[in-house]
């Protein structure tokens, strides 16, 4: 099985790198693209130094619309996607992700970071359907309308398919975490790209009730 791995990101420049790196190590994952989502920083320079296929967007155009993208330039029979942010990542993480597909017990499964920080991890228990940890089948990802337009709404977009269209499993990916948007670009802006975040979710989960 072809194996393609996604990874949106937007001023990632710190830890890009390393989620790259680990991928390197997964001999399932035939090709790696991260999607430059209009980084202001050295996030494309620092991905194509480790070996990674990029994808330069002109500007900023959110999650969803950066994740198209990568789906529109890659053929794989397995979508894996992480976000540019992790820190701690392991290849026992990706094969937590990726086995349960290529043996066909699911067609998706969704990582839920545990025992990594306590902020990141309460986050994602409460909001599982928020992770962007995820193994999915191309072919059923690509059924999925309107992914470019979900921003960070994209996973509940995702979610909402394949509770009627396919096998979901949640896995456990101890001791891995993430950066909070208030550590890497301050308070003031992180609260704002939160708010952002969490409105783009909430646009899309009003969109699905009165659909």
């Amino acid at each position: 099985m072809n194996i393609c791995a996604l990874i949106p990101a937007y001023n990632e420049e710190n830890t890009v790198g390393h989620v790259i790196s680990v991928l390197h190590n997964i001999k399932e994952v035939n090709s790696i693209i991260v999607i430059n989502d209009g980084s202001e920083d050295s996030t494309s320079e620092r991905a194509r130094q480790v070996g990674a296929r990029v994808i330069d967007l002109p500007e900023n155009l959110g999650k969803g619309a950066a994740l198209k993208q990568g789906l529109e330039s890659c053929s794989a029979d397995i979508i894996l996607m992480l976000d540019a942010d992790l820190i701690g990542l392991k290849t026992e993480h990706v094969y937590s992700l990726i086995d349960p597909v290529i043996q066909d017990e699911y067609d998706m499964t969704v990582g839920i970071f545990d025992e990594g920080r306590s902020m990141t991890d309460m986050a994602q228990k409460i909001n599982p359907h928020l992770s962007g940890q995820r193994a999915i089948k191309a072919d059923i990802l690509g059924k999925i309308k309107n992914i470019d337009k979900a921003g960070y709404g994209v996973e509940v977009t995702i979610n909402r398919y394949f509770k009627k269209n396919g096998r979901m499993k949640r896995v456990e990916l101890p001791s891995l975490t993430h950066a909070t948007k208030e550590e890497k670009r301050g308070l003031l802006k992180g609260l704002v790209a939160r708010f952002k975040m969490y409105g783009e979710v909430l646009k899309t989960i009003f969109l699905f009730i009165f659909d």
